[in-house]
């Protein structure tokens, strides 16, 4: 089966979707949500440095043509946080 492709809406890297987070505006209520759902979606690598771009100059909300809560961006720095963690954890 032939991987599906996205680019990231911060460094715009072409990568396999699995490797990228998705934040998706549902419709019909216009809701943003992390990972599922159908509507529009955006796509950003797991990294501080994407993350904060996306951030400072609003690509996210750019993208998705919605006003992105800050709780979305809180929950994907706790999730990158924990990436960290986690990877540390596996090095020692």
């Amino acid at each position: 089966m032939k991987p599906n492709y996205r680019r990231c809406i911060s460094c715009r890297q072409i990568l396999p979707k699995e490797k990228l987070w998705r934040i998706v505006k549902v419709h019909p209520d216009q809701k943003i949500v992390l990972d599922s759902g159908m509507g529009r979606s955006a796509y950003l690598c797991p990294t501080r440095d994407c993350l904060q771009k996306a951030s400072q100059k609003r690509r996210l909300e750019r993208s998705l043509k919605a006003k992105v809560p800050q709780q979305i961006y809180q929950r994907l720095e706790a999730r990158l946080e924990s990436q960290n963690l986690i990877a540390s954890q596996q090095r020692n």
